[in-house]
């Protein structure tokens, strides 16, 4: 195997801990000697030990002299778990090969340096853009505290989101609605707006056994929602924060949907909705570091219009609706000049059966 198949190994193996590890990074470690894979690891959950000490916890035989693969700089600080720096060294790593530097400032380059420092090998920024793609989550919310926002939507090769009379189930083939669920477990929280919520009754959970439950949070500024709907039924099985508008908020429904097992917060207005930057720092603060938009046209327009969008996942089926009336994925009165849309960049293109997946950054998002 080449250096390059070791550190792609570690890659697959980060992955792993997706939906588990938050607020921590994703990152696989493997330790090789004499042209051998002897131990392999990943940080699996948080709270947890890390992926080196994983790996080296893990090797066949004694790692003296070996070389480390990891898709992240090792940290050197105490936190729930020991510094990796500590038994990188006391294991007698001779080479460390890292992928991704890490932006924490409790880390980032000391732990570089001082395996430096014990007379380590130490490699930088190997195969950095493909071990970076793994963390864009942790990248943002260690250094700002605001969680990164994916907004995702499935649509007809038209642009509809659903028919004219709100029909839009389905949109896109089950393998798509499938790869869908894997990405609510990715997450942290999952949001959508009342509109979803009246129209489609949804559940808002990961159909995936085994998977990670993300927290749901429902805008509701008017706190609309029904008792009676999934979510609100199901409130006590998964976390679900449901926000409305401090000065619309009704104390006597508040109170039950409490009862049912929902937490309410109650946040400042912006427009007609509630203000999402300020929702965003609020859900920071709970240690919440990524939510998924799954909602209407109207959540993704505020979203959009309040700049708190990182990346956009669109489903394109090969289907046509058609109808002026028709829904589409972001609504709202829209921008008056070209040069005032929301620019995208970062193009990657995936085929899901026969549906096709467009995957962009946001060009100066948070």
């Amino acid at each position: 195997m080449t250096e390059q198949e070791y550190m792609r190994r570690a890659i697959e193996l980060a992955w792993k801990g997706a939906g588990w590890t938050s607020p921590n990074p994703l990152v696989g470690a493997v330790v090789v000697k004499d042209g051998r894979i002897i131990g392999e690891g990943y940080h699996a959950k948080y709270g947890e030990f890390h992926a080196e000490r994983n790996a080296l916890n893990a090797c066949s035989e004694d790692p003296a002299g070996a070389t480390l693969y990891v898709t992240l700089e090792p940290c050197c600080h105490t936190g729930k778990t020991p510094p990796c720096t500590d038994i990188i060294i006391e294991k007698k790593i001779a080479r460390v090969v890292i992928g991704s530097r890490d932006p924490n400032p409790k880390v980032a380059g000391r732990g570089a340096a001082i395996l430096r420092e014990a007379g380590i090998d130490v490699v930088e920024d190997f195969l950095r853009e493909e071990c970076d793609e793994l963390n864009p989550v942790f990248f943002q919310y260690i250094t700002t505290g605001i969680p990164y926002v994916v907004m995702k939507y499935a649509m007809t090769l038209d642009g509809k989101i659903a028919t004219w009379t709100g029909a839009s189930r389905w949109v896109t083939e089950e393998e798509a609605r499938r790869q869908v669920h894997r990405m609510r477990g990715r997450y942290a929280a999952i949001m959508a707006g009342i509109g979803t919520v009246l129209a489609d009754d949804p559940m808002l959970n990961c159909r995936l056994e085994g998977a990670h439950q993300p927290v749901r949070v429902i805008l509701d500024s008017r706190l609309r929602i029904p008792m009676d709907c999934k979510i609100c039924q199901t409130a006590r099985e998964y976390r679900t924060i449901i926000v409305c508008c401090e000065d619309l908020a009704d104390e006597s429904r508040i109170r039950k949907l409490e009862v049912l097992g929902a937490t309410v917060w109650k946040l400042p207005k912006k427009g007609k909705g509630v203000d999402l930057a300020e929702l965003m720092r609020r859900l920071g603060r709970e240690k919440i570091d990524s939510v998924l938009i799954e909602g209407g046209g109207t959540i993704n327009e505020s979203a959009l219009k309040q700049g708190i969008v990182n990346h956009v996942c669109a489903y394109i089926a090969p289907k046509i609706f058609g109808g002026k009336d028709a829904k589409t994925p972001v609504e709202g009165h829209g921008i008056e000049w070209p040069d005032q849309a929301a620019v995208l960049h970062n193009r990657k293109i995936s085929t899901i059966g026969d549906d096709v997946l467009l995957e962009y950054d946001v060009k100066g998002g948070r």
